[in-house]
């Protein structure tokens, strides 16, 4: 009960200092949904490719989303959109695949944010290591002077790494990737570095994790939501 006053203040706060009416749509429409648990609750599963790791000066190349409704995976409503980028994709076409010429009919980074927003509204975002994520979009909100706005989501790595220190199992550098986490669940094996099969591969992650930690009624949005 804490844990969702807490979530519902903050979100509440946010969406009251939020100067963007579509930004502020979005954080009001996941109020109304703290204190489902996860089997009634609207998700949509989130992957970003990007040129680096630092929100500051690495750009976004690709965003996946896939939707999870009432604790099914909803396949045939993901989508996947490649962003166009000022420069070159650089080495790190290496890890995602995505090169210079994939991005010549892309997405404009303001298109790409406000179709992200507008699927995202009714929803609350899942992600493995989400501040990654979400930090690289409330930098790229910025850029496309959508004001800052802090982002919530539930985060996958975060669920694991608690889980596993309740555990008291000790954790090895590479534990908590995606993959890695996947396998303690029996999930099948994805190739990696594509925005919509991370997507999908979080969502499973997030319904297995669920499932050991209760049940998908059980569990409720404001406990696992950070």
């Amino acid at each position: 009960m804490l844990r969702q006053y807490f979530m519902r203040a903050s979100l509440g706060y946010q969406s009251y200092r939020c100067p963007d009416k579509r930004l502020r749509a979005y954080q009001q429409a996941c109020l109304g949904l703290l204190a489902l648990p996860i089997s009634e609750a609207p998700l949509l599963a989130l992957d970003l490719e990007m040129t680096g790791l630092d929100a500051k000066k690495d750009q976004i190349i690709s965003i996946g989303i896939i939707p999870v409704i009432k604790g099914r995976i909803e396949l045939s409503k993901g989508q996947h959109k490649l962003i166009k980028i000022a420069g070159s994709v650089g080495q790190s076409a290496t890890i995602h695949g995505v090169v210079d010429n994939d991005l010549a009919q892309a997405l404009s980074l303001s298109d790409a944010l406000e179709w992200l927003f507008r699927e995202a509204t009714g929803s609350l975002l899942v992600a493995h290591h989400a501040p990654l994520d979400l930090s690289f979009l409330e930098q790229a909100l910025l850029k496309e002077n959508f004001k800052k706005c802090r982002l919530f989501a539930i985060d996958t790595l975060h669920i694991e790494h608690q889980r596993l220190l309740r555990k008291q199992l000790m954790i090895k550098e590479g534990e908590l990737r995606l993959t890695n986490c996947r396998r303690r669940y029996n999930l099948p094996y994805y190739e990696g570095h594509n925005a919509l099969i991370d997507a999908l591969a979080c969502a499973e992650l997030l319904l297995a994790q669920v499932s050991k930690m209760g049940g998908l009624n059980k569990i409720k949005v404001s406990e696992l939501l950070r």
